[in-house]
């Protein structure tokens, strides 16, 4: 069993910035796949970022330039940076991540969410 553990959100004004964390908890990780994720109210839950064990990042046209996403393998987490933030990345941002946990049992676990607001 994999748990990960987001963190970082909260209240922000436009054009600030955030870091949110996810980190992954559980015995012999390893980690195949990591995504971001973020549901607005009334909205279908849309890919924001996404990063693979080799390095491979992928962004959502509405965020490309603005947010990065990155990984520490020694810890387990994996971040995804903020700038320029607008109301419309207001969201609940979850982190998906998948891999095989005790070396050989795959796992693809989600987090409990974060709450980002952008607003003046």
């Amino acid at each position: 069993q994999v748990t990960l553990v987001e963190s970082g959100g909260g209240l922000v004004q436009p054009g600030g910035s955030l870091r949110l964390s996810c980190a992954a908890s559980g015995r012999s990780i390893s980690i195949d796949f990591t995504g971001w994720y973020r549901q607005a109210p009334g909205k279908q839950r849309e890919l924001v970022a996404e990063i693979t064990s080799g390095n491979y990042t992928n962004y959502a046209d509405s965020v490309k330039t603005r947010f990065t996403i990155s990984r520490d393998n020694g810890k387990n987490t994996v971040y995804l940076q903020m700038n320029s933030l607008k109301p419309e990345d207001t969201a609940v941002y979850y982190c998906n991540a998948a891999g095989r946990h005790s070396r050989v049992v795959p796992f693809n676990s989600w987090g409990q969410g974060t709450q980002v607001t952008v607003s003046s």
